[in-house]
């Protein structure tokens, strides 16, 4: 049997939006008749577990008033106490959709591996003597396709023994996919025919474990569960490394044990060494895949977008208009998503080999390079790099197909530094800037964040009485809060909630509930004829948003 009086912070504290956010965490935990008449207790009170079969393992926390409104003392009190209740409630109903991002995410970092082992067959040419022109390479593919179909996009083989992919528009298949046929350049034998997906050039298995990971396979509304995750994984992550400094900092002896897991601990603290511990080392990389995550999202990677342009960081757009009017993607364009448009009629096979010369006098220094027919009339042949390895080799040149000149080129050495930024970050994310090292390295930062949900919940399962289920962090932190305290957190959260909108609705939406509940509570305790005492006890129970969410 577990007895908890948990520690206290105000979510409204975290929560959103200014007026509602000070309403939850300063007059939404009001004083009880209890508190009134001096009953509860304050200061630092234990909390006894008998998890895992330790009895008496005890766990010091900032004790509830009555009401469970948290008595945090000491000027920093109200801080701690709020980063200990975002942290909790954060954790607790974001921890599902953290946890599948987590073990989707860990799949993806390894699919580049797993695509060269499934796709050995089409990415791999029966010998590595030079390749033949590729005119010829490209006329197989079309002969191979049938009905006059004209090449989208080409991209040659990177090294000997690898294949030419020769790229179809192909209406059957979703978007941002085209047909790929797999040609050997040596003796332009067909080796296969996939789909492939945006400018990643991702093949089936690829593209199904990233869809999952992020559109759970149900489209547009599935990128809010990403966007959700990514989002919140940086708020759960900054208040977690909040408590463990603050920890860190009052402890003398326990320090080692906040870095490794003490093997001598059982029950309740044995989870909490392992969850602190693993915390830790992955909270870098953590705040790493929630930043660059957000870019990809579809509200707050808009508002990234829009700051990225206002102060002079956005990507440099290739123009390939044949008339001055600029007309490649954005800064986002990049992202993996964008596939090839359609050309504008039967290009001549042979105008590839011309453009790709040219573009290799120009800037173009690498194999790995995607060569683009004109998607429009009036529009320039695109030969661009797309190598994510490091070094990045991310240059573009856009030359007239009639007269051969170049109309444009961007260069990676001459992007802004948070462009180079964007892009480095973006390939660290996906597992192709280091190769092997990369997605192992990615892999295991996913495992570590999928244990600290596992390690996340089994803590508040052993925390829990025996009936009902363990209460929650007290409301009321920023009652204890300077007023330089209260308008920092508020200026903050209404900035969160700005930049971050799946942050900011969710948690407008649990400071009001909290405060619903928190009335409820109240009312309960102050009804007529309770007296003291059992206003006393009744705030102990009734107090509680998780009591009052389990009825």
């Amino acid at each position: 049997m577990t007895t908890t009086r948990s520690d206290g912070s105000s979510p409204s504290g975290a929560a959103l939006s200014g007026a509602a956010l000070s309403g939850a965490a300063l007059s939404g935990a009001a004083p009880s008749s209890a508190a009134r008449s001096g009953a509860a207790p304050s200061g630092v009170q234990e909390t006894r577990s008998s998890g895992g079969g330790s009895p008496g393992v005890l766990d010091a926390q900032p004790a509830r008033g009555a009401g469970g409104v948290a008595s945090g003392s000491g000027r920093t009190g109200w801080f701690t106490a709020l980063l200990r209740r975002v942290h909790f409630f954060a954790g607790l109903l974001v921890g599902p959709f953290l946890l599948i991002a987590a073990v989707s995410g860990g799949l993806y970092a390894l699919t580049p591996t797993i695509e060269k082992a499934v796709y050995s067959h089409e990415l791999t040419a029966t010998s590595n003597l030079p390749g033949m022109p590729l005119a010829d390479q490209i006329r197989a593919a079309e002969a191979y396709v049938g009905s006059g179909a004209a090449p989208v996009a080409v991209r040659p083989a990177p090294e000997p023994g690898a294949t030419t992919r020769v790229m179809f528009a192909d209406e059957s298949l979703p978007e941002s996919t085209t047909r790929a046929i797999f040609v050997d350049p040596a003796t332009t034998q067909v080796r296969g025919d996939l789909p492939v997906y945006g400018t990643s050039g991702a093949l089936p298995v690829r593209h199904w474990i990233s869809d999952l990971h992020r559109s759970l396979h149900v489209g547009a509304p599935g990128r809010w569960y990403s966007e959700l995750a990514a989002s919140w994984l940086g708020i759960v992550a900054l208040a977690g490394l909040g408590l463990w400094i603050g920890r860190f900092v009052r402890s003398r002896r326990g320090r080692r044990d906040l870095l490794r897991p003490n093997r001598g601990h059982r029950g309740y603290r044995r989870l909490s060494g392992w969850h602190s511990a693993v915390g830790i080392w992955v909270v870098l990389g953590a705040l790493f895949l929630s930043a660059t995550g957000i870019t990809w999202s579809t509200f707050a990677g808009a508002h990234v977008t829009d700051l990225r342009a206002a102060i002079g960081g956005a990507t440099p757009s290739l123009d390939t208009s044949l008339d001055g009017t600029a007309t490649a993607g954005g800064a986002h364009a990049d992202h993996g998503g964008a596939a090839p448009g359609q050309p504008t009629g039967a290009a001549n096979p042979a105008t590839f080999d011309a453009v790709l010369a040219i573009a290799k006098r120009i800037n173009v220094n690498t194999g790995d390079v995607e060569i683009r027919p004109p998607s429009a009339p009036g529009t320039a042949w695109v030969v661009q790099e797309i190598h994510r390895s490091f070094p990045t080799e991310v240059d573009a040149v856009a030359i007239d197909g009639s007269t051969m000149q170049v109309v444009d080129r961007v260069d990676f050495a001459d992007f802004p530094l948070l462009a180079k930024l964007s892009r480095w970050g973006i390939d660290l994310h996906m597992g192709s800037m280091f190769g092997l090292v990369n997605q192992l390295a990615l892999f295991a930062l996913a495992v570590g964040i999928a244990a600290l949900v596992v390690l996340g919940y089994a803590m508040w399962w052993k925390r829990r009485p025996t009936r009902g289920v363990a209460a929650p962090p007290a409301r009321g932190a920023l009652r204890g809060a300077p007023w330089w305290g209260v308008g920092a957190v508020v200026v903050v959260a209404v900035l969160i909630g700005w930049v971050l909108p799946m942050v900011g609705y969710p948690l407008a939406a649990f400071v009001v509930l909290d405060v619903l509940l928190g009335w409820r509570a109240r009312r309960r305790i102050d009804r007529p004829g309770r007296t003291p005492v059992e206003g006393v006890s009744a705030a102990t129970d009734a107090s509680s948003p998780s009591r009052s969410l389990a009825r």
